[in-house]
């Protein structure tokens, strides 16, 4: 699922416990996130991590930590990514959804 709004875009995406850490630590490397919401099965949010320009490296740990406790009690879990669309970028669905809650 993809909604596009100004500047961002929303892309969800289904993980296991097993996979959440990882997929969250590969989303920040990417550097055009802007927030990543993690909710279960149910679309109750359990996460909201907003990622600004400076928030990397050791302000990210205590997240990481927080995503890690997450990841070993949840399974069947959605992260709900906010991206930053360059100019020129088309959205790969339009489904008109309202973001990351619903």
């Amino acid at each position: 699922m993809t909604e596009e709004q100004g500047n961002t875009r929303w892309e969800e995406m289904r993980v296991t416990g097993d996979q959440l850490v990882s997929t969250v630590k590969d989303l920040v490397r990417e550097g055009n996130i802007r927030r990543i919401v993690i909710k279960n099965e149910d679309g109750h949010v359990y996460l909201e991590i907003p990622l600004t320009v400076g928030v990397v490296g050791a302000l990210l740990l205590p997240v990481l930590a927080a995503v890690g406790a997450l990841a070993a009690v949840a399974s069947g879990l959605t992260i709900a990514v906010e991206k930053i669309v360059q100019p020129g970028d088309e959205p790969a669905d339009d489904s008109g959804d309202d973001g990351p809650t619903g």
